[in-house]
């Protein structure tokens, strides 16, 4: 039924291909761990030179580990602590050139080097988690991916 599909044209149509395709794939779909979950599947699969993928989701005032496609992770973060705790304290994302030179990174994967968090929020800016990436290479993301993956942030929040 699913296959690995190969993304071809630039990289502003590949994204859009791949928000295309989770709307597709979590259409009708309302349990939010079944769609967190196939979203980190979905990133996982698409994007390149990661090393982990997935979502926290607040719980009691700190975030708690979700669905993720990636070696094991911490459990809980609190707000304002690492990136993660930082861009959810904050509600903004938060992308990182070098993780080593960010104060109070938590390093989960010794491996991971970049990283961006972009924020779950409702409607009413309430938030909700986060979507975390991690890469092994520094500087792996750019202006196009935050651009792109909030969007598919914005297009999964309609699923939750």
């Amino acid at each position: 039924m699913f296959n690995v599909e190969t993304y071809n044209g630039n990289r502003e149509e590949q994204y859009q291909l791949v928000i295309k395709q989770l709307n597709a794939l979590l259409a009708g779909e309302t349990n939010a761990i079944a769609n967190l979950s196939n979203a980190s599947a979905l990133l996982n699969q698409f994007l390149n030179q990661i090393n982990w993928v997935g979502f926290y989701l607040v719980e009691d005032n700190e975030l708690v580990l979700g669905p993720f496609q990636g070696l094991p992770a911490c459990v809980r973060i609190p707000f304002g602590k690492g990136v993660c705790g930082t861009a959810a304290l904050n509600k903004e994302t938060v992308k990182v050139e070098d993780v080593h030179q960010f104060p109070g990174h938590i390093a989960c994967d010794a491996a991971s080097q970049s990283e961006i968090v972009i924020p779950l929020l409702k409607e009413d800016g309430t938030i909700m988690g986060v979507l975390d990436i991690d890469s092994p290479e520094k500087n792996r993301f750019d202006e196009l991916d935050q651009t792109y993956l909030e969007q598919f942030v914005s297009s999964l929040m309609k699923f939750l």
